[in-house]
């Protein structure tokens, strides 16, 4: 995909973007200064695309985030943030919830209605300082999170809530491009029979462990002029630890066949001298329907060590032997050579 190709609807957004999950203290506190030291890095060294959630932290993410960028021109970023939760105050909220430690005194409720998404969209305004996202994500309505008895419900008040109000900002021009935030490749399919959407945050389904969105989602998203922005890029951690004890996939402990496969896509990586986070980074953007990876930084060393891995060069042997050994499908694109940031 050529650097002007990569966007989601108007939002151009780069190969390369900044997942604020971790600057909520997902896991672990993150220093102040280091998380606003993080998104100064991230800018100062042309990274475009910075993503962010009312659910990071109870907030903390975008107040984090916006305290930098609302210092920087306007124009020289793609700012993107979710609706579907609305926080309200309550100072008996313990400070660890949903895997984040040190969160803002704020409880969750689930809102996908056409009021929620609005009032989300304002809230989201004041914790950023700023006038304008660019890009607004239907957050988390899949099985993944709701379970599968009660997502058909969710999703069909995202539909005729959420969608409906975002639909009208992005005609008004409030926003670039809308679009859903989600782990599940079904939930995407089913918002593009539905409506209108420049692209989806995907978290985990396209990586050099799951291939799930290569067969339907993908060549649909092309057909429709639809962009996916990959999140988890390392699916939670084991592609950027490998394959150590405690190493984990899809938000829990990885399982005894999956750290064999792991070790053995790290066993080929070796031969060919690339790091396996270099190879699990550069991977999905080989496909034309993925516009940018946005993986997480908690400190400006972890934003280096992302430029640094795009930038690594990959031999084309290392992809062949992968496929040979069926730990890719034998179809699937991959990078000709390291890609351009912009």
């Amino acid at each position: 995909m050529e650097a002007e190709g990569r966007r989601i609807g108007t939002a151009r957004v780069g190969a390369l973007g900044f997942g604020g999950a971790p600057l909520g203290n997902l896991y672990a506190p993150v220093a102040e200064d280091e998380a606003l030291a993080a998104v100064r890095r991230a800018h100062d060294r042309g990274i475009r695309a910075f993503d962010t959630a009312p659910h990071y932290g109870n907030g903390l993410s975008e107040h984090r985030i916006g305290q930098v960028l609302r210092e920087r021109p306007r124009d020289s970023f793609a700012l993107s943030t979710k609706v579907g939760r609305i926080l309200t105050a309550d100072p008996a909220v313990g400070t660890t919830q949903h895997g984040y430690v040190g969160t803002l005194p704020f409880r969750q409720h689930f809102d996908y209605s056409h009021d929620g998404a609005l009032r989300s969209i304002e809230d989201s305004l004041q914790r950023l300082g700023m006038a304008r996202v660019d890009v607004a994500y239907i957050h988390d309505i899949d099985a993944f999170t709701h379970g599968a008895a009660e997502q058909p419900r969710r999703f069909r008040e995202a539909m005729e809530g959420a969608y409906r109000a975002l639909e009208r900002l992005r005609r008004e021009g409030t926003i670039k491009a809308i679009g859903l935030g989600v782990n599940e490749v079904q939930v995407c399919r089913d918002a593009l029979a539905h409506g209108d959407f420049d692209g989806f945050l995907l978290a985990g389904r396209y990586t050099l462990l799951d291939q799930a969105a290569l067969p339907e989602l993908l060549p649909l998203c092309l057909k429709r002029g639809a962009h996916i922005v990959l999140g988890g890029p390392y699916n939670s951690g084991i592609l950027a630890t490998g394959a150590v004890p405690g190493a984990r996939y899809d938000y829990k402990p990885a399982s005894p066949e999956m750290l064999a496969r792991v070790q053995a896509i790290e066993a080929l990586c070796r031969e060919h001298g690339v790091p396996l986070k270099a190879a699990a980074l550069q991977f999905p953007l080989g496909h034309p329907a993925v516009a940018c990876v946005i993986p997480g930084a908690r400190s400006p060393a972890e934003v280096e060590e992302n430029l640094d891995l795009l930038a690594r060069p990959i031999p084309s042997t290392l992809w062949s032997a992968l496929k040979a050994e069926h730990l890719l499908p034998a179809d699937v694109p991959v990078p000709a050579a390291p890609v351009a940031l912009a």
